[in-house]
């Protein structure tokens, strides 16, 4: 099992440029629209790259999303997220038993134009079919496509496991071969039938994974398939330059094909207070075109956005103190230049784990051991000051006290910052045979070896800053700086003895994080820890087929507590998004889960002019490098 953004975060300074850059879209009322083509221009990071089966980054995803759709999708305005219908005319008919979805997909949904179509149709994009959606989850099931999104359909897809051996054993794929899990009704029509329940499909089904591919589109181009996306969204490519620029413009088939889509007309009222439902029931997309740089250093996109030529950007380290004030508000100089801050709480948490199978720090033996290992790992969790963390990341951290994010199911409120507590920590070291931090084998301080993804000046720094909160309780920490690559083979051959590592919600709920302590995804899989708990795995077992209600809400806690106190993680953070945008973006509001968002997107372009005119006539020093 593998990552849906495929992306575990590195190290820490991940979260310096965790806000997700903005894909802006266009445009606010009729009157502020000029004649002029409206283009939007951001940044990305580099697109490995087009192909939804197999490109699996945030970044490619991003790019996808803009080119290729799926079933469903997220509504944009809604909180707590919740899927609504894409391709398909409405939610899935659901079998009493949970096995059996039934979609109705939209008539009248083409293809872009595109030459792969030149046999029969001129080049002429063609309509969507739902025997296009089996043919997109055969390609993820493909042995030899190496898609990193094959969890998500693994032993759920009544046949789909077949194909995959199938895909394995034969010199060429044969896609052609039916699955009785997937079955076309009509051409219009898509039946799943799934293995056992799993009401995470829904969630599924909103992924890039899962987004219609035309065959023609891969057999006519190849290898080079991923390079020459040819989808039904609301953007198709014009150009793509490698590690510098790439730029979409609206596709026409929509107009052509008289297909219409409209912004959201519901949302809170505080949303709407912030403007973000002044655009209900316009036409999307709302921009033309979109023009993204990659840019590799702070300072250069730094310098882009206070010009103008960026309409976001993230907030570095360096530059925090000089944008943010004490009380995590924008600085004066910038609000009378018209940025605006945007945050919100991420649906991600970083963590250090103790890998189950050291007979320091893991499971142990014997029952003394067990005891013993569990009272050192609890100690380590309590003498973790996540304050004196937090104040090195210029405070864009959110406590944590369990293995759940908020506001899922499952997640521990507080109001204090942290589980901090010295004394604590130093009575459970005595309990487990450490007192003053010194083992009573060797007479010497306990040393603990901590495994990293990086050997970056700045998590050097933060990793001396955590060894010095457990030289408080007189033990050891011991940095073991790796390349990524090596990082991730010592996790997948369980070589670590204690790690640090992140995860990204791949869908909002608290499933998605529980697995990450599922004793059948020990390593290579998400469970890194290698932990095991028999009663944890019987609840799992339970909730991973319940719909959310009540009885599975007991469950979730139940599982939590049992995390808790095994303590096979040291809960570090929930990391906090901050970016910055210039006041003519319209219709931004930060999602856990951007893919497709850009349609909904805008610019005031009256308010661009203005601000255009304004600073023609004055030099900007907004601090900061």
């Amino acid at each position: 099992m593998s990552k849906w953004f495929a992306i575990i975060f590195k190290n820490l300074i991940t979260f310096y440029i965790l806000f997700i850059v903005l894909t802006i879209s266009s445009c606010s009322k009729v009157s502020e629209i000029s004649s002029e083509e409206i283009i939007s221009y951001s940044q990305t990071s580099r697109i490995r790259g087009l192909d939804p089966a197999v490109s699996g980054e945030v970044s490619s995803s991003l790019a996808i999303s803009k080119i290729y759709e799926g079933l469903l999708q997220y509504d944009y305005l809604a909180r707590p997220y919740k899927v609504i219908p894409l391709l398909a005319e409405s939610m899935p008919t659901i079998s009493e038993n949970g096995l059996i979805y039934t979609f109705k997909i939209r008539k009248g949904i083409y293809f872009q134009d595109d030459h792969c179509f030149e046999n029969g149709l001129k080049g002429k994009g063609r309509e969507l079919v739902a025997e296009d959606f089996i043919y997109s989850i055969k390609r993820v099931a493909d042995v030899k496509n190496s898609s990193s999104g094959y969890w998500a359909f693994n032993n759920r897809i009544v046949g789909l496991d077949d194909f995959h051996k199938h895909s394995q054993n034969s010199p060429k794929t044969n896609y052609d071969m039916e699955i009785s899990g997937l079955k076309a009704l009509d051409s219009h029509t898509l039946r799943i039938t799934l293995t056992e329940p799993y009401p995470q499909l829904l969630y599924i089904l909103t992924m890039h994974y899962s987004y219609a591919v035309p065959r023609e589109a891969v057999e006519y181009y190849g290898k080079n398939f991923v390079n020459s996306p040819v989808g039904t969204g609301p953007y198709r490519l014009v150009e793509w330059r490698r590690n510098s620029r790439i730029e979409f413009e609206r596709n026409p088939k929509w107009n052509e094909t008289g297909r219409i889509e409209n912004y959201p007309q519901d949302g809170s009222l505080e949303q709407k207070a912030r403007g973000l439902l002044d655009d209900a029931g316009k036409p999307l997309p709302l921009i033309d075109r979109i023009v993204q740089y990659v840019i590799d250093d702070s300072t250069t996109s730094w310098m882009m956005f206070l010009s103008g030529e960026l309409g976001s950007s993230s907030i570095s380290r360096d530059n925090w103190d000089a944008v943010i004030t004490p009380d995590k508000s924008l600085s004066d100089k910038l609000l009378s230049q018209g940025v605006e801050l945007v945050s919100s709480p991420t649906l991600d948490i970083g963590y250090i784990g103790f890998n189950w199978d050291d007979p320091i720090v893991g499971e142990g033996d014997t029952v003394e051991q067990k005891i013993r290992n569990k009272k050192l790992r609890q100690a380590l969790s309590y003498a973790f000051d996540f304050t004196q963390l937090n104040r090195f990341m210029n405070n864009r951290l959110y406590p944590i006290l369990g293995p759940i994010p908020s506001p899922l199911s499952g997640c521990i409120s507080t109001d204090s910052h942290a589980r901090y507590d010295l004394e604590k920590a130093q009575l459970l070291l005595k309990e487990a045979g450490y007192s003053d931090g010194i083992d009573p084998k060797t007479g010497r301080r306990l040393e603990l070896t901590i495994e990293l993804g990086s050997a970056s000046g700045n998590l050097r720094q933060m990793m001396e800053l955590m060894a010095d909160m457990y030289r408080k309780i007189g033990i050891v920490l011991k940095p073991s700086f790796n390349t990524w690559p090596s990082f991730i083979e010592k996790m997948n051959r369980r070589q670590a003895q204690m790690f640090q590592l992140g995860w990204v919600a791949d869908y909002p709920d608290a499933e998605n994080f529980l697995q990450l302590f599922y004793s059948k995804n020990e390593s290579p899989g998400p469970n890194h820890s290698n932990y095991r708990n028999d009663r944890f795995d019987e609840l799992y077992d339970t909730i991973k087929t319940m719909h959310e209600s009540e009885e599975r809400k007991v469950y979730v806690n139940e599982m939590v507590d049992i995390i808790i106190d095994d303590s096979p993680w040291i809960f570090l953070y929930q990391p906090m998004q901050f970016g910055l945008i210039h006041n003519w973006i319209r219709n931004y509001e930060p999602h856990a889960f951007p893919y497709g968002m850009s349609k909904y997107r805008g610019i005031n372009d009256k308010y661009r002019s203005i601000w255009k005119e304004h600073n023609e006539k004055s030099t900007i020093d907004l601090g900061g490098d």
